[in-house]
């Protein structure tokens, strides 16, 4: 059997020369860990190439990834545990990501939390100090200089 040089496993291409480990990360929603503990459930071999795998090592890895709880991933692995509208431990993959990501922040616009109201105004949310850093289109300095050259000439 013939090295593939491209691989596709779960709506993404990944890179037939490196190993499987290694490969599953280029995967939007997958880690490091969650690639470990994807190839261990699905039963392949971490060293194997990606391009080696035949078509059912591929299937296996592809519905790990779809349906990680079912597979055995521990809860603690998932990156949506307890979601806001289901209420379910869920990992979500691809798109999905940006997509859930969007929804959460306008939620918090709507609901008008704290976070909601820093991402509507433009500011950090994470606790960061604003004196120095996050100046976007806003005047730098104390404004002396343009006070004095606006003043008229004394004569």
């Amino acid at each position: 059997m013939a090295t593939k040089y491209i691989v596709r496993i779960a709506n993404t291409d990944l890179v037939g020369e490196k190993p499987i480990v290694m490969a599953l990360r280029k995967i939007k929603g997958v880690d490091h860990m969650f690639a470990n503990a994807i190839c261990y459930l699905a039963g392949v071999d971490r060293a194997k190439k990606a391009g080696d795998l035949d078509d059912t090592e591929e299937k296996r890895l592809t519905e790990v990834i779809k349906s990680p709880k079912s597979a055995g991933v521990p809860i603690w692995m998932l990156n949506r545990r307890n979601d806001t509208e289901t209420g379910e431990d869920v990992h979500i993959t691809g798109s999905d990501i940006a997509y859930s990501k969007d929804n959460d922040i306008k939620r918090m616009k709507k609901l008008k939390t704290y976070k909601g109201l820093r991402h509507a105004v433009g500011l950090p949310v994470r606790g960061q100090r604003t004196k120095s850093n996050f100046r976007k289109n806003r005047k730098k300095g104390s404004g002396k200089k343009q006070a004095r050259q606006a003043r008229p000439a004394r004569s």
